[in-house]
């Protein structure tokens, strides 16, 4: 699918200071006018998008307030998540902020929604496809007893505002982001440094497709083109099936510290996806994944590096 050039466009991204918006938002921000939309809790972090050209506007989407953004705005790509394990809070956010958001921007020549593949039910290593079953999958851990739910209840929101609003939709289900601003490996990292176990599912392998910060950047103007009402939804990962086993075992070759793991039913299921949508619409990935890893390792702990 042919993709229009991200340039002199007016792009809103909300979730600005998160790790998987902000490098997007940028990026973004060389070519275009950039609004960063988020609560902006962290000085630091609305500084760092500020220089890098980003213009920050306040938003709450638990009340619904986006009013400071433009509505005639070109594309909105959301990357907001709500999780304070709050149900009310969390479901008011995740779906009830997205109503608001989509109504706001419903002149929009497309729209974004990053959901997640914790959408998808447990199902040991099943290989899912789009149309495969939903679930509570993070349920398990009880620091995001929200998460899954409220991710499957905000697609709806997502499915429901692209036909009303006929506004073009993507609803992209992320596997594990990671890269120099952190993810999942680097919180495995950070446990390694201080000698904690890893959990990993008595199911083994826990596999996903972990995907770089360069390859979600990259990918954003074909999603944006695949855009449709119905929305079009589509599973977003890595082209490589890894292991949290394999990756931590690559952490280990890589910095000399022991990875060491901890089975446990009290842990999230693999999740392999069927990456085929992905690639008809917005093409393979670039980054392998070991380079991934030893480039977010150099950026991150370069003093661990064996070579």
């Amino acid at each position: 699918m042919s993709a229009e050039p991200l340039s002199g466009k007016t792009i809103v991204i909300t979730g600005a200071t998160g790790q998987v918006a902000e490098p997007v938002a940028v990026a973004l921000a060389k070519e275009n006018q950039v609004i960063g939309a988020a609560r902006f809790r962290n000085d630091v972090a609305r500084s760092r998008l500020e220089a890098a050209g980003v213009r920050c506007v306040p938003i709450d989407l638990a009340s619904g307030d986006v009013s400071g953004l433009p509505v005639d705005a070109d594309y909105v790509v959301s990357f907001a998540v709500v999780k304070s394990n709050d149900w009310n809070i969390d479901l008011d956010a995740n779906s009830g902020g997205l109503a608001f958001l989509m109504e706001h921007h419903q002149n929009a020549k497309a729209f974004i929604h990053c959901s997640s593949t914790a959408v998808y039910k447990p199902m040991g290593h099943h290989v899912f496809a789009e149309e495969d079953q939903l679930g509570d999958s993070h349920g398990v851990w009880p620091f995001l007893r929200t998460y899954s739910i409220c991710k499957i209840a905000a697609e709806a929101t997502a499915r429901w505002a692209a036909r009303r609003f006929e506004l073009p939709t993507t609803i992209a289900r992320l596997s594990v982001p990671y890269g120099d601003r952190g993810g999942w490996p680097a919180i495995h990292l950070e446990m390694m440094l201080n000698g904690a176990a890893i959990p990993v599912h008595i199911d083994a392998p826990s596999v996903y497709h972990p995907l770089h910060e360069e390859d979600i950047f990259g990918m954003i103007p074909s999603l944006l083109a695949a855009a449709r009402v119905p929305a079009t939804v589509v599973n977003w990962g890595g082209d490589e099936g890894v292991s949290i086993e394999a990756w931590c075992g690559y952490l280990s070759e890589l910095t000399g510290i022991e990875a060491r793991f901890e089975p446990t039913a009290s842990t999230i299921d693999s999740v392999q996806i069927d990456l085929s949508r992905m690639h008809a619409l917005v093409g393979t990935t670039t980054v392998p994944w070991r380079d991934g890893l030893r480039r977010m390792v150099a950026t991150r702990h370069p003093e661990l590096l064996k070579d």
